[in-house]
């Protein structure tokens, strides 16, 4: 992804996380016994050849050169069926399905067992109190009613800042937009100073809204009717909690959010590194910049009271938002409030509101048509909450010694290509040059899983209490990650959990991970044809590889701090390779009314073109010189590309499709499957002339790195 200080979200455009459900809220079901047989409808799974690829997914009634995604997956799209309860589904979902089942395997065992205790009690308690729902149904609001009766309380300015400080969470990342969007006023995220490598500071980062993105709540069209059935879901949450006069305070809290959503900054804004970094603000600041919230009480009820500096990502809308809780009538933020609380906390209340829930972020704004059984939401919920402690359980069950040897093999080839790219450029000059190789030096490379787990002894867990374990974990994370400022930086956070299908770059700490639920078939097998293995994880090393040169990325020297490192003619050249790539980008049109955001995906595009490059030649270089045999009538040059095009295979649901190429840095899977077309060796290998679709003359192929 192409967030500012990315972490990327590599799958984010083809499939849900195990752990993250995103904007997608699943409402509960009936809970299904483990082992119920897939339905008949579910998704055929492929029939990999000994090479490591489907062969039978491929429609070889489409020229390879004309459209390359259908060529690689025509079959398996036109068969397989997006599930009931999933936005998209595609290969990365093979994965994540099989992780989700194994860690419900570890979280029903946990629960089973009388006899556990530390981290794996917690486990089965937590799993448990999610899966109660005659439980959650007896209990109707009374675990959320002293919240709402606290908000009924507030009765001035300094009382409104103190709620929205006890609130603030860090559940906002601008490495990673999966985290990205709040609906709590503000987000916070901490992390090394993107100035000052050696020391943790706050970002400070805008929130409050209902819906994904600004232009939701601003845009015409379809958002204009995506905002009357949004009115809607808010009476009807509050109807459901019994409070009166729903209509009118939902038509209060959508212009409210409105009017929030006029000062945000938007999501090109937002990816602007030196825009965002810029902003440097005392807490003393906050007053003079931004008044109208009582910052110190604000900042004394968020636990931070004593930290003098933050980063304030967004100060237009940080600005703007203070103007507003001082000129928007108290009632209507105490409404806000009471809502937020109610549609946070829907997933452990009673089912009409999880239903209702789910009917609005799963069924209106993704067009999911069911919501995901119940067991699948507590797996996700548990992931959330205590996902490394289960992760320990996960790694010591499904990853091997041999496969993070043979991963960290991969990773050194890939690396050593990317290399020998940058010693080749005709185009850097020599000083550039000797700054990227010592970036690319210093990556350190996490794989499988954390150097150092997370501690959850204080972390009170309650086998009858499925509300109040999601928000004792909110808070034990925030407080793990306010112990952090004032303390040495350590570079030791995995940031995602071992069982989660996905990668990840972290620019300010030039670093990549590689969790060990995506190191498995189809995309990594050790006994498999090294030509599909590095078109499939390779290119997904390469990616996250890329991602530190990216035009993001590029930005940060090896130490993680935002410093340019680039002579001016470099630079002029390398923005121009991105303005070439942003332009092919902005001409695939999934809709005949929308483009694909060459801009706002270029990071991701960048990294896709690059790191593939990289993976190619590290390809070539592994095979040592050896003849290019051929496999069941395929070369190893496509047996690469075919197994590249395969990671991408996905179909996605319209409503989601639309969500997406709205808010999402990731172009759509099956054009990012296109970046084949800027790899020279692509051409030869499926014989692609001039005249195809696809095809670029050889000084219009965008190279980048």
């Amino acid at each position: 992804m192409t967030a500012p200080l990315r972490r990327s979200a590599l799958f984010l455009a083809v499939a849900a996380l195990v752990a993250v459900a995103g904007c997608e809220r699943n409402a509960p079901q009936q809970p299904e016994p483990a082992a119920k047989p897939e339905p008949a409808s579910a998704p055929a799974k492929p029939m990999l050849g000994s090479f490591g690829f489907d062969a039978g997914g491929m429609d070889r009634s489409v020229a390879a050169g004309d459209n390359f995604f259908d060529f690689a997956n025509g079959e398996w799209v036109k068969r397989t069926e997006i599930p009931a309860d999933r936005s998209a589904y595609g290969s990365f979902n093979l994965l994540a399905d099989k992780a989700e089942a194994d860690t419900r395997a570890i979280m029903e065992g946990a629960a089973k067992d009388a006899q556990a205790g530390g981290e794996v009690k917690k486990i089965g308690d937590y799993y448990t109190a999610f899966m109660d729902e005659a439980g959650i149904e007896a209990k109707g609001l009374a675990p959320i009613q002293p919240q709402l009766e606290a908000f009924g309380k507030i009765a001035d300015a300094a009382a409104l800042s103190r709620e929205f400080g006890a609130q603030l969470r860090t559940d906002v990342d601008v490495l990673n937009m999966t985290d990205y969007y709040t609906d709590r006023l503000l987000g916070l995220w901490i992390t090394q100073d993107i100035h000052q490598p050696d020391r943790y500071v706050p970002y400070l980062l805008q929130g409050g809204l209902g819906m994904p993105d600004r232009s939701y709540y601003l845009d015409g069209g379809k958002a204009a009717e995506l905002r009357k059935q949004y009115q809607a879901h808010v009476a009807k949450v509050l109807t459901l909690a019994g409070v009166q006069d729903a209509e009118a305070k939902a038509g209060r809290i959508l212009a409210l959010e409105t009017a929030i959503a006029r000062v945000h900054a938007s999501q090109e804004q937002t990816n602007d590194v030196q825009r965002g970094a810029a902003n440097i603000w005392k807490q003393a600041d906050f007053a003079a910049k931004a008044p109208g919230i009582d910052w110190a009480a604000f900042f004394d009820a968020a636990g931070l009271k004593g930290q003098q500096d933050f980063v304030v990502w967004q100060p237009e809308a940080v600005i703007g938002i203070a103007k507003l809780v001082a000129s928007q009538p108290l009632d209507t933020w105490k409404d806000y409030l009471a809502f937020h609380a109610l549609d946070r906390a829907s997933a452990h209340l009673p089912k009409a509101f999880a239903d209702e829930q789910f009917a609005f972020y799963g069924t209106t704004l993704m067009g999911t048509p069911q919501q995901r059984p119940r067991w699948k939401r507590a797996v996700a919920e548990t992931n959330a909450s205590l996902g490394e402690a289960v992760g320990k359980l996960y790694v010591k069950d499904h990853f091997t010694p041999e496969t993070k040897a043979r991963a960290e093999e991969m990773v050194k080839n890939i690396i050593a290509a990317f290399g020998r790219r940058i010693d080749a450029l005709e185009w850097m000059a020599p000083e550039t040059k000797a700054h990227a190789k010592t970036k690319l030096n210093g990556l350190r490379v996490a794989l499988g899983y954390p150097e150092k787990w997370h501690d959850y002894s204080s972390l009170e867990v309650k086998r009858d209490d499925a509300l109040g374990n999601a928000e004792r974990a909110g808070l034990f994370e925030y407080r793990r990650n306010l112990a952090k400022l004032g303390t040495p930086v350590t570079h030791d956070e995995f940031y995602m959990v071992p069982q989660t299908v996905n990668a990840l770059n972290v620019p300010l700490e030039n670093r990549l991970a590689f969790p060990a639920a995506i190191l498995q078939p189809p995309f990594f097998d050790p006994a498999a044809d090294d030509a599909v293995n590095y078109g499939a994880i390779g290119a997904v090393i390469g990616h996250e590889i890329s991602h530190s040169f990216d035009n993001n990325g590029a930005q940060f020297d090896e130490n993680g701090k935002l410093h340019n490192w680039w002579t001016e003619a470099d630079l002029k050249r390398f923005d121009a390779a991105g303005d070439a790539l942003a332009a092919q980008y902005d001409t695939y049109k999934p809709f005949p009314d929308v483009s694909v955001n060459g801009k706002l995906t270029l990071g991701e595009n960048i990294a896709d073109v690059a790191g593939l490059a990289a993976a190619y030649d590290a390809y070539k270089a592994s095979q040592q010189g050896k003849e290019d045999k051929p496999l069941d009538g395929f070369s190893g040059d496509q047996r690469f590309f075919l197994g590249f095009a395969q990671a991408w295979r996905s179909k996605m649901r319209e409503a989601t499709m639309r969500n997406r190429l709205l808010t999402d840095v990731h172009a759509p899977a099956q054009y990012r499957a296109l970046t084949v077309r800027n790899q020279d060796a692509w051409y030869p290998a499926f014989d692609v002339k001039e005249g195809q679709k696809l095809y670029l003359a050889p000084d219009k192929r965008v190279k980048v790195w």
